[in-house]
């Protein structure tokens, strides 16, 4: 089919132009603005376990498709956890990383991940994207590939041998028409309505005063504040804040409404902040981060904040991030999400093969019982 694959060592080596117009949405997560911006920032280093390896697809000398990849020498940031995989190629001696990524970095957001342009021809360009994967692991003798958090059009390109599709849960909030907030609380049963209430009103009374900004509303004093809010949600729990405070700027710049900032202030002073970033359709809660302990706070502006915003911007969908089975209360539910791995060496595969089996009926299982704890009212979730 003269197709040829090509590797890059930067996203700044594919013209911003040619990358986004293979993107079959307004994600921002996927676009070359916010790729090429954890590049340039210093958010993405080697000492961190990224390397830049972006590939290419090219039918005739035409660019037909791409894959926001990277040489991972960690499993730090991705969301996808593969730790005992690791472990077990290391306990026969066998290197694990670097391996090949697909995926946002830091970002657990499903995404088209195989960027191909809607046509009669997508479908086999997929394919091909997908053989060409399978052949840079083989290539570069790495130890497999990864894909991160597929949407479903991407997912069934991998559903054949020697590819592996997994699963995992994440907990997302559906925009049914709201009016309103309360709107909404109605559809709840009474005592997680009342649970709602009382922590919102635990911040009002706290004196916390609530703020919405977009990107490119955002000072330079301000952003420096965000920046050293995240930065402190890490260093409580010791671990490293990959993102600079040149990065946070350059979304705003660069993608302006696309961010949004909710902020919490009392006398003046800025006390926490949760960091978001939106489409057309959807909400992303991305980043938190505070610097006084206030009861209700954290759930006020990384889950009610982001519905209001919904309803009122008539978005469609609210995802908060990763895990978090504290979510379903607050009307939050179990969603499915994907992933696909190709394990070069067949012993491994053979033996990850059985273990995800295993994770597909524990998911099915577990997700049937969350739905059993619905917040919702019958009929109303």
């Amino acid at each position: 089919m003269a197709y040829t694959l090509t590797v890059h060592d930067s996203i700044k080596a594919i013209a911003a132009d040619d990358w986004d117009r293979l993107r079959s949405n307004d994600q921002p997560f996927t676009s070359h603005t916010f790729l090429s911006g954890l590049e340039t920032s210093g958010s993405l280093t080697e000492e961190l376990g990224w390397v830049p390896f972006p590939i290419t697809l090219h039918h005739h000398g035409e660019l037909v498709g791409a894959a926001p990849a990277y040489l991972k020498s960690n499993s730090h940031g991705e969301f996808v956890f593969d730790w005992a995989w690791a472990e077990a190629h290391q306990r026969h001696s066998i290197r694990y990383y670097p391996k090949l990524l697909v995926g946002i970095p830091y970002s657990p957001v499903p995404g088209q991940r195989l960027l191909v342009a809607d046509c009669a021809q997508a479908h086999a360009h997929r394919r091909a994207l997908v053989d060409g994967l399978a052949q840079v692991v083989q290539q570069h003798q790495l130890s497999s590939a990864h894909i991160n958090f597929l949407l479903p059009v991407d997912a069934a390109a991998f559903a054949h041998d020697p590819w592996l599709v997994r699963g995992d849960i994440q907990f997302h909030w559906h925009n049914h028409g709201y009016r309103d907030f309360e709107d909404f609380l109605s559809t709840l049963e009474q005592k997680k309505r009342k649970n709602i209430r009382a922590e919102r009103r635990a911040v009002t009374a706290a004196g916390v005063e609530i703020r919405i900004h977009h990107g490119d509303q955002i000072s330079e004093a301000l952003w420096s504040q965000l920046h050293q809010l995240y930065c402190r949600t890490f260093d409580e729990k010791f671990n490293t804040p990959a993102l600079s405070l040149s990065f946070f700027q350059h979304l705003g710049a660069q993608l302006g409404g696309a961010v949004v900032a909710v902020t919490a202030w009392r006398d003046a002073q800025l006390l926490a902040m949760a960091l978001c970033l939106r489409d057309r359709q959807t909400l992303y809660g991305r980043y938190w981060g505070s610097r006084e302990e206030v009861s209700g706070l954290h759930f006020e502006c990384c889950y009610y904040q982001g519905i209001e915003y919904c309803i009122r911007e008539r978005l469609q969908l609210f995802n908060p991030g990763a895990q978090g089975q504290h979510k379903l209360a607050r009307g939050f539910l179990p969603t499915p999400t994907r992933s696909a791995h190709y394990i070069r060496l067949a012993p491994f595969r053979d033996a990850i093969r059985v273990a995800i089996n295993r994770e597909h009926a524990g998911l099915a299982q577990a997700r049937e019982q969350l739905m059993a704890h619905s917040p919702f009212k019958s009929g109303c979730q």
